[in-house]
């Protein structure tokens, strides 16, 4: 598994590491039961602090993608079998945005407003 981020940028680092993560369950380069590096050899490959990645876990923990076992360290959860349905919509829902010429900003504030409510 390849992390990269981008320290110039405007998005947390803490929260590019736990999209990265989350990108390669969606992937399917990673799947239930492997197991993820531990925090603080992440946090010293990418030159961050530990927190930083134990954030970014916590964060994919509370969003069920990982399990966070101690001793153990992070294991990543039987949750992309669930997401076939989730994916198939997104996709329909990307082509209609761009058939209709909307921004993707437009379409994740759309998607963030129904998720609140």
């Amino acid at each position: 598994m390849i992390i990269r981020i981008d320290p110039a940028s405007g998005s947390p680092i803490f929260e590019q590491v736990a999209r990265a993560v989350r990108s390669e369950v969606l992937a399917g380069r990673l799947s239930g039961g492997d197991r993820l590096p531990a925090a603080r050899e992440l946090a010293a490959s990418l030159e961050v602090n530990t927190h930083t990645v134990l954030h970014a876990y916590q964060t994919l923990r509370d969003e069920g993608f990982i399990e966070l076992r101690r001793g153990r360290g992070a294991i990543v959860t039987q949750v992309a079998p669930n997401l076939d349905d989730v994916r198939r919509l997104a996709a329909e829902l990307a082509e209609v945005s761009r058939a209709h010429g909307l921004a993707p900003d437009t379409v994740l504030a759309l998607v963030r407003e129904e998720l609140a409510r």
